[in-house]
């Protein structure tokens, strides 16, 4: 991984090609650690370390754009990226609302708690490898845990433009994850945990073993149900995927090309006056914490919807620019990539209702989805999956579901809630957090 300096230095020089060519530009310049492992069999079956660095640059001449990368940070190979991304830009098409915009901006992530020391040696990551696995075959009727694994990341990212903003931000992640195959009578079921943290002695293998294990016992005997509507409560892990399948509707920048649905619906009603979403810079335990976006501004928290109403789409320079509006930075670009619009922590406000309002009656849980991105449409807002999950009623699970496709539109469904919870939890994920929701009313599709 290349140091900090490095990394400045390969800046320095591809900012100054840029100006000597009448060029404004921004660079991102990032570098990681990696380290993975899995089991199998009772051994390690994968044990992997990667590094790397990447440099890019997005260059704006004469309101032409283009970017270009490397990864390599020799002085020739970076006179070489500055020179493609001149070329290339002759040939694009003037845009006079994507520039350079950020000036002087000198931020760094300052939270402690993104880069943690950690003293956990490789035996003891070997160690957590190999007990999740041992984990789920030593419970009765798991037959594998055919995925499984422990990994984690370190690193950094310097952000530099010919404005004078420098910023810079390092992070460390970690995570580990456990399947179970569950068998009996000929039947199968399959289901699994996840665990993140910052440090290795925040996860927790054994909710991974347990969790996984737990949910595929018991939803080896799931038969769909009758073919109907129904009122569904998603796993808040299938909720963040349902989110993400849909996102386009918050973005500026597919707003600007003209494909989102919610593009002239500032200040309409939107969903039900029970639903609040933001997008949340900081929250304690988020994954996506960081103190600036991908041009330099500083991060902040953005009302989407306020009771119901749409308040403000995601924005970075260039689709606020286009649009006449404030940017809310929300900015999104890697080193390989042209600039474009990110979330980073999705939070719905949590409601009144009580757990005991929010299971009333029949329901369904949902605890898997299948196929969240193929088969939804984030224009037209329908979708399809496959599902399991549970019928409930007044929060007892009454027997387990398989076999189902629940089908719906996500512009509606959104619209048609009964409850909102009065907890806020997250996903495996830690960048989406809500309570649980109580949907009115989606077809599943049964026997």
């Amino acid at each position: 991984m290349a140091d900090q300096q490095q990394l400045q230095s390969a800046i320095d020089q591809v900012l100054e090609r840029a100006k000597a060519a009448g060029a404004e530009a921004d660079v991102i310049a990032s570098s990681s650690n990696n380290f993975s492992l899995k089991a199998n069999a009772g051994e390690l079956d994968e044990y992997k370390v990667t590094s790397g660095q990447v440099i890019g640059v997005r260059i704006v001449k004469d309101e032409h754009i283009a970017t270009s990368y490397s990864e390599s940070l020799e002085p020739a190979s970076l006179d070489m990226m500055v020179e493609h991304a001149l070329a290339n830009a002759t040939y694009t098409k003037k845009d006079p609302h994507q520039t350079i915009a950020c000036a002087n901006s000198q931020l760094v992530t300052d939270y402690p708690e993104v880069y943690q020391t950690d003293n956990a040696t490789v035996d003891d990551k070997i160690s957590l490898a190999l007990a999740l696995e041992k984990g789920v075959v030593e419970k009765p009727n798991a037959t594998s845990a055919p995925y499984n694994g422990f990994g984690e990341s370190d690193s950094q990212v310097i952000l530099a433009n010919t404005l004078g903003t420098r910023c810079y931000h390092k992070e460390r992640s970690t995570y580990c994850y456990a399947y179970t195959l569950f068998e009996k009578d000929g039947k199968q079921a399959m289901h699994g945990g996840m665990s993140t943290g910052r440090r290795f002695d925040e996860l927790e293998p054994e909710y991974c073993i347990n969790h996984g294990y737990d949910m595929a016992k018991a939803l080896l005997d799931g038969e769909p149900v009758n073919t109907g509507n129904y009122s569904v409560v998603f796993d808040l892990n299938c909720l963040s995927s349902l989110f993400g399948a849909f996102g386009m509707c918050f973005s500026g920048q597919s707003a600007m090309k003209g494909i989102n649905p919610w593009r002239d619906s500032l200040h309409a009603t939107v969903a039900s006056p029970l639903l609040t979403i933001s997008d949340v810079a900081y929250i304690e335990g988020g994954s996506a914490i960081k103190a600036f976006d991908s041009e330099g501004f500083a991060t902040c928290d953005t009302i989407l919807i306020g009771e119901g109403q749409l308040q403000s789409l995601l924005h970075n320079s260039h689709t606020a620019s286009f649009f006449g509006i404030d940017n809310t930075a929300n900015g999104s670009r890697s080193a390989k990539g042209g600039l474009g619009v990110s979330a980073r922590h999705t939070v719905i406000a949590t409601g009144q209702s009580s757990e005991a309002e929010l299971t009333g009656g029949e329901y369904l849980e949902l605890i898997e989805l299948q196929g969240v991105h193929s088969g939804a449409d984030a224009v037209s807002g329908d979708f399809s999956f496959g599902a399991s999950g549970f019928l409930c009623r007044d929060g007892k699970r009454i027997q387990p579901v398989r076999g189902i496709t629940v089908a719906g539109n996500f512009y509606q469904m959104i619209k048609e809630i009964d409850a909102v919870g009065d907890t806020l939890t997250h996903d495996h994920g830690k960048n989406f957090f809500a309570p649980l929701i109580r949907f009115s009313s989606l077809s599943i599709a049964g026997k």
